[in-house]
């Protein structure tokens, strides 16, 4: 019989063994009645009647219990949840197979005793899979709440045995949390000295100063602070839990305490998937990995974060630094941890000191990972909201000087020798050291190696933290001429052009002055301008006239300055008649063929981001966008794989589609006519959008006539040699301003859309968009692939532009075909000479 049955298996000879024959008996009825559920299923599916009719019978059983339990008392409601839950367990299944039973019996009975809620306690813990424990502790807790204190002393050591059963299992993390806080609410309601087993991790290095306190100095106010800590579930914490913090914080005397957690988790041991980690049950083999804080303390490990931050200030801004890199940037020692990141920014952003600003500065050019940058960006314009100024303004304000110089140079005596750091171009940061007979070396001496390697490091070590800020810092003007952004002189004058970093970069470009009557006016780069001036922004070539802009390039070239970025060479890109008739979207990119690998690879360079395409859900319609207009405004250019790829799981090759734009409306998303979008917003997207084709196209490819392949083969003779984009334009542009001063000028001459070259063997036809090549009289194609670069003669170049450098690389050669000795080349000139 089932009762015999339940009577020997739930039999542990123990305290509880009489409580549980008691409730047995109590309510026997209910027992009869589960033995005859089973008994009729049984005889119903042994009758071959089919699911139907045991379903229809095992109804009918449930209802007569409902109606039973429902009508009795409040012992005997207990007694009967006592009988379901020891059931329950007694074919392995867990409590789910009564909860349509036991979750309104357990909300509605009253008078639960400590014994009845141990029995109860003890079963859930007896559940080996985490989900079942999980549902049947969460059902026994609405018991166990109803405990008084001294009720919940009395099984506290089942709460305590649960809490690490809890700590052990596999457990969704958001069901953890909560089953977690209701248990520490008992427990703290038992004995608020204690601690709980597994609530300070045991052998995580970054949590040894919380259990050294806790097992050298245990009190009552140290286990509410470390209580705490553990209610932290999310990135940022309420102010409700922020001025609780700091008041227990002072009362356990624990600032100290979590400014060595938080030391410990940004410089401290990392914790081996071999010894513990949510894998470790499976991993087999040499494979391992390493990892910060294991899922079940990341709680503890948040809300010691934030506490250090908020009791330490400027103290935590360096090791908030170090851990939000540490697990969430690149080159990580440690598996991303991108909770434990997102709670390190936004208490950097929380400090409110200057040196936050600073080190968030530095970490939104270094981390990835799309989630923490936006993080990142609430961060600033959060540290910004303090100081009561922009996101923009913050950021300008917050770019480290390093300690440079105002011309952006730094010198330091090192043993005899002397060190310089310094910013000679946009893109160039050298070290130098000077001997002590005045000669020297951009290499260091031996004796600064041997003598002196741990100053050696550090100056290495500085001249690449200034080289990633004069990299992010040349990104971010180069953004600003989508912006028609304009600022106070005074305010210019000290952020932009004498920053020791940022200075050597404003210093390069054409910047438009406004004097008292409202007059703009563009001054020569590194000259000063007329008076004092009212307002300063950034000059675009699209608010120019033609002629003032070739002014700029003839100057630019006649001066031999070489800009930060292409801005008076820059190209321009109007709406056009037929993308005033499509309306919201343009075609002018549309139907390349592209390298889809390397498309999505200058996606990531330029800082737009799209999904990668591929074989599966959501893979074959590309998105790639961008923000302009200092993120007023969204450009989306679209892409899918290419007709012959589209089965690949993923495509070699892509083709492009239509660009369309959106407005920011709120925190919405608004899609508008091409029309509406500001000129300097629309050129910049579609200059993107042009590299993003002319650079990847399979028309600039040289190589592809060679693959014997007749893939996409009409697209490629249609566009290798097509009209010209915007962007060759420019070149087109740049090329009659640069070839009267080449030495091989008497050779060369610009014809439509390409330069012409005349060698002694044949006459070359250098197109100026794809760089290809074809041969007088008869248009033969000569394929050359010479190394990338610049072209010979050291000619001097305005701007960087890899296609103007080959275009001038092939021009030098072909001119002098005669000198020329590779075979495959001169194979192709002389078949048709």
């Amino acid at each position: 019989m089932l009762y015999d049955a339940l009577i020997t298996e739930s039999r542990r000879q123990d305290s509880l063994d009489d409580v549980r024959s008691e409730a047995f008996d109590r309510a026997r009825w209910l027992v009869d009645l589960l033995e005859r559920q089973g008994t009729e299923l049984r005889r119903t599916l042994g009758h071959g009647h089919g699911h139907r009719r045991s379903t229809a019978t095992d109804a009918a059983a449930r209802a007569e219990i409902d109606e039973r339990l429902t009508a009795c008392t409040d012992e005997e409601g207990r007694a009967a949840a006592l009988c379901l839950v020891l059931a329950a367990g007694f074919d392995g299944a867990g409590l789910r197979q009564y909860d349509d039973e036991l979750e309104p019996l357990l909300s509605r009975v009253r008078g639960w005793t400590p014994d009845e809620v141990a029995v109860m306690l003890l079963r859930a813990i007896e559940h080996d899979k985490g989900h079942r424990f999980a549902d049947s502790l969460e059902m026994v807790l609405n018991a166990a709440d109803r405990l008084d204190p001294d009720g919940c002393r009395a099984v506290l050591p089942w709460l305590r045995h649960a809490h690490t059963r809890l700590m052990d299992l596999t457990v969704e993390a958001h069901r953890r949390a909560s089953l977690a806080r209701r248990l520490r609410t008992l427990l703290a309601s038992a004995d608020e000295a204690h601690i709980p087993e597994g609530l300070i991790p045991a052998h995580a290095p970054w949590a040894a100063p919380l259990r050294d306190r806790a097992k050298t100095a245990p009190t009552p106010e140290l286990a509410r602070f470390v209580r705490h800590l553990t209610g932290l579930a999310g990135p940022r914490p309420t102010q409700r839990w922020r001025r609780t913090c700091l008041e227990l914080a002072d009362a356990a005397s624990a600032r100290d305490l979590v400014a060595d957690v938080l030391r410990a988790l940004a410089e401290g041991d990392p914790l081996c998937s071999r010894g513990s980690g949510a894998h470790t049950d499976w991993i087999h083999g040499d494979f391992h990995y390493h990892y910060l804080v294991h899922q079940n303390d990341g709680d503890l490990a948040r809300g010691a974060v934030w506490a250090a931050a908020l009791t330490d200030g400027p103290g935590a801004v360096r090791h908030l630094g170090t851990l939000t890199l540490r697990t969430g940037g690149a080159g990580r020692e440690v598996t991303e941890n991108p909770k434990l990141a997102g709670a390190a920014v936004n208490a950097l952003a929380e400090t409110g000191d200057p040196s936050a600003l600073e080190a968030l500065w530095r970490l939104r050019s270094r981390i990835r990972h799309r989630a923490l940058r936006k993080q990142l960006d609430t961060a600033l314009t959060t540290a910004a909201e303090k100081q009561g100024i922009t996101a923009q303004q913050l950021i300008e304000r917050s770019v480290p000087d390093h300690g440079l110089a105002p011309d952006g140079s730094l010198e330091r005596q090192v043993g005899e020798h002397r060190v310089r750091v310094a910013i000679e171009e946009a893109a160039t940061v050298r070290l130098t050291f000077t001997r002590p007979d005045g000669t020297t070396s951009r290499t260091a001496p031996a004796a600064l190696k041997d003598g002196f390697p741990d100053e050696l490091r550090e100056l290495k070590a500085l001249a690449k933290e200034v080289r990633g800020t004069l990299s992010a810092e040349r990104a971010r003007l180069e953004a600003l001429m989508s912006a028609g952004r304009e600022w106070p002189y005074d305010e210019w004058c000290r952020h932009y052009r004498d920053h020791p970093v940022t200075g050597t970069l404003a210093r390069g470009l054409i910047w438009e002055f406004q004097d008292a009557n409202g007059r703009w006016a563009a001054v020569v780069p590194t000259a000063a301008p007329d008076g004092r001036p009212e307002r300063v922004r950034l000059w675009h070539p699209i608010r120019a006239s033609a002629d003032e802009i070739g002014s700029w390039r003839e100057r630019l070239l006649t001066t031999k300055l070489r800009q930060p970025f292409k801005q008076a060479f820059r190209e321009i890109y109007l709406l056009t008649p037929a993308e005033r008739e499509t309306g919201v979207y343009s075609n002018r990119f549309a139907a390349h063929i592209v390298h889809y690998r390397q498309l999505y690879a200058l996606f990531k360079e330029r800082g737009w981001q799209a999904n990668f395409l591929g074989s599966y859900d959501g893979g074959y319609d590309g998105r790639a966008r961008a923000e302009f207009g200092d993120g007023a405004w969204r450009a989306f250019f679209h892409h899918e794989p290419a007709a012959e790829d589209h089965d690949r799981y993923s495509p070699e090759h892509a083709a492009t589609d239509q660009v369309r734009f959106e407005r920011r409306d709120g925190r919405r998303w608004r899609e508008v006519p091409l029309a509406e979008v500001p000129p300097p917003v629309f050129s910049e997207a579609m200059r993107d959008v042009d590299l993003f084709v002319g650079v990847t196209s399979i028309a600039a490819d040289p190589d592809w006539t060679d693959r014997g392949e007749d893939r996409y083969a009409g697209y490629w003779r249609t566009a290798t040699f097509g009209e010209l984009t915007a962007s060759a334009e420019v070149r087109r542009e740049a090329l009659a301003r640069i070839l009267p001063r080449l030495r091989i000028a008497d050779r060369c001459t610009l014809d439509g859309r390409f330069l012409i070259v005349r060698g002694d063997l044949r006459t070359y036809r250098i197109h100026l968009g794809s760089a290809n090549i074809l041969m007088e009289p008869d248009d033969a194609y000569l394929c050359i692939v010479p190394s990338r670069g610049r072209p010979n003669g050291k000619v001097f170049l305005p701007f960087e532009d890899e296609r103007l450098s080959l275009i001038l690389s092939k021009a030098f050669l072909l001119a002098a075909d005669t000198e020329i000795t590779d075979e495959s080349i001169l194979t192709q000139i002389e078949r048709g000479a």
